[in-house]
């Protein structure tokens, strides 16, 4: 990167961000100057208590736009909306998630874990893009630990996050950041104490993988809100195009890119050979 990137008097876009982790993206950023947040999420009566409680401290720099990710109408409303309020988007974080496997959501989580943030995505090239006039920018996409890992009781939801780490990953390769001065990141944050963590056994595939899970509780401890923002906060402003970021056990964020292109390429071979 040319330069070290900053919040300050930048215009922002958060899915998924009236509570959890996406709530204390938003703070953060505007703790550090950011110009303008736009809080999207489909829980209006958070997200609209949320926004009140940052104006009132930051000076009415947020607003509260409600968005089902997983509904094509709302996405081009919502960034629509943002674009006219704001004129200029210099962020978008694609936070907005489902952690469920069973039958009657999975079709759901997978619209907004993957078809929901690649519209957003694209729709945020297009109008970043400085070869077609934009001004450049920066999309993070939030993958998992799970798009990482083999957790036999969330294969729906890790293969949708795994798709969403490819998807970035392949979006950024080559000429991209040079022709459109975007930067496409990835974080994989591991368990982390929000409510996507709650009633966890109420949404695996089957029963039977609940030592599975009391397995990985023992090995992957759930992570405090405060270490996954700070590593937000580090891909943000020292990430490079392509960069993939591990934030998981309360230690500092790791960089996986090296690792990951590594065994990428290795396979891209064999398929070449």
């Amino acid at each position: 990167m040319a330069a070290k990137w900053e919040p300050k008097n930048k215009n922002i876009l958060i899915t998924g961000a009236a509570s959890g982790l996406g709530a204390a993206y938003a703070e953060a950023l505007l703790k550090e100057g950011a110009q303008n947040i736009a809080v999207l999420d489909i829980d209006v009566k958070t997200g609209e208590d949320f926004v009140s409680k940052l104006n009132e401290t930051y000076n009415n720099k947020a607003i509260f736009i409600k968005c089902d990710v997983s509904k094509e109408e709302d996405i081009k409303n919502s960034f629509n909306i943002v674009l006219n309020k704001f004129k200029r988007i210099d962020l978008l974080i694609n936070n907005a998630g489902i952690m469920s496997d069973i039958e009657s959501m999975w079709r759901l989580a997978c619209d907004v874990n993957w078809q929901g943030l690649v519209s957003f995505t694209m729709k945020a090239v297009r109008h970043m893009r400085k070869d077609e006039g934009g001004e450049g920018g920066t999309i993070v996409n939030i993958s998992s630990t799970a798009g990482l890992c083999k957790y036999t009781f969330l294969p729906i939801y890790g293969g949708s996050k795994g798709a969403v780490l490819h998807f970035s990953q392949s979006l950024a390769r080559g000429p991209f950041y040079d022709n459109t001065g975007i930067r496409v990141i990835t974080l994989c944050p591991g368990p982390t104490a929000t409510k996507l963590m709650q009633g966890l056994d109420n949404r695996i595939v089957e029963t039977s993988s609940m030592n599975q899970i009391k397995s990985l509780s023992d090995v992957q401890k759930i992570q405090s809100i405060p270490s996954a923002v700070a590593a937000m906060m580090k891909l943000l402003k020292e990430g490079d195009n392509g960069s993939v970021w591990l934030s998981a056990n309360d230690k500092p964020v790791v960089e996986l890119t090296e690792k990951i292109n590594k065994h990428l390429d290795e396979l891209e071979k064999l398929t070449l050979a």
